[in-house]
């Protein structure tokens, strides 16, 4: 499946795309500019966002390139679900109509992107490729945690600078609306950023005679992004259904049994569709020719992932590594094999 797909506001010179819905979150877009960053035409952009764009083209363009990686993970997710975070060709909207709705889905997709452009930022920066960031500068001297004293060293990966800039940057649209799903999107974009830094760990180097680690160094690192896409997705699955309150300032449970949210809670207004058919105004694709396991018992069986509608078998052949042998001193050899096997697609619907 293409990331971004071509029909998408493909800008190759300057090319101007319009669309309508006030949720679609246009910095999204950035992934189809490449190295050509044109802050003017990008859809939706305020003019708070235009301006940092033409402030800092190369932090753009290391956004854009990210996007495709928190995508990919949405995607990882959620490839044995009936949603599957797909991305939709021909829609003024990456996901299609999915976030005009105030769904469980669209809270994920924000979460997820607000903390995909903090991961993708911060790694820019300890690699040296942005002009006014590089490793945090507040990790110096020496330092103690359970193992003991040790001296900042090394790159700590500068997070909180990439967090900074991007609240400003995604949440300035949101700030000027000020409406309940503007608010919703600024407290799903803050679970994001925050779930990043979650995942910030001590490594640490050894000194001393025969590696006796009298002396560390010591730096902070971001875990791979799959941790963070892990707890978001646990964070979906717990993620609280909500109210605007009297004064229209905060939120409350919908349903008084379940706890007010906290600050690393997702949150949504509306249910979700059952997304088994395609439906543009809720934006379903569907799961007509969607792969089911025909034996699993889970949301990926062809039971649940086909809806009742049934499932279509076919025998494909396809090339697997087999009889492979050790060969002193370093390498696997292996034979190239062919097997049947059968694939189960979903119906479309009749």
């Amino acid at each position: 499946m293409n990331f971004l797909p071509s029909g998408i506001c493909f800008y190759l010179s300057v090319a101007i795309c319009w669309f309508t819905s006030r949720v679609d979150a246009s910095w999204w877009y950035m992934g189809t500019l490449g190295s050509q960053v044109m802050c003017d035409n990008i859809p939706g952009l305020i003019n708070k966002q235009r301006q940092l764009c033409r402030q800092h083209p190369k932090v753009m363009q290391a956004i854009g390139a990210g996007i495709k990686n928190w995508i990919g993970e949405c995607q990882h997710q959620f490839r044995n679900q009936r949603w599957n975070c797909n991305t939709m060709a021909r829609e003024h909207n990456l996901f299609g109509r999915l976030l005009h709705r105030s769904s469980r889905e669209a809270a994920f997709v924000y979460a997820i992107s607000s903390a995909g452009m903090v991961y993708t930022l911060t790694r820019a920066c300890s690699q040296g490729e942005l002009e006014n960031c590089s490793c945090d500068p507040g990790k110096k001297g020496s330092s103690r945690d359970a193992k003991g004293d040790f001296d900042w060293g090394g790159c700590s990966d500068h997070v909180d600078h990439a967090i900074k800039f991007t609240q400003v940057f995604i949440d300035a649209k949101e700030r000027k609306e000020r409406d309940a799903r503007a608010l919703m999107n600024l407290h799903n974009n803050r679970a994001g950023r925050k779930a990043v830094k979650r995942f910030m760990n001590l490594e640490c180097k050894c000194h001393g005679v025969s590696g006796s680690c009298n002396v560390r160094t010591c730096w902070l690192a971001m875990a791979d992004f799959r941790q963070t896409g892990d707890y978001l997705r646990k964070k979906y699955n717990s993620a609280i259904q909500v109210v605007m309150n009297q004064y229209g300032t905060s939120f409350t449970s919908a349903y008084r049994m379940f706890k007010r949210p906290t600050k690393n809670d997702l949150v949504y207004f509306e249910d979700s569709p059952d997304y088994c058919i395609w439906d543009h105004e809720s934006g379903s694709a569907g799961t007509g020719g969607r792969v089911c396991n025909r034996t699993s018992r889970g949301a990926d069986s062809c039971e649940v992932m086909c809806c009742g509608r049934g499932y279509d078998t076919s025998r494909v052949s396809r090339t697997t590594k087999c009889e492979c042998k050790f060969h002193w001193c370093c390498a696997v050899h292996c034979r190239d094999c062919q097997e049947e096997i059968d694939v189960h697609t979903c119906k479309t619907q009749s």
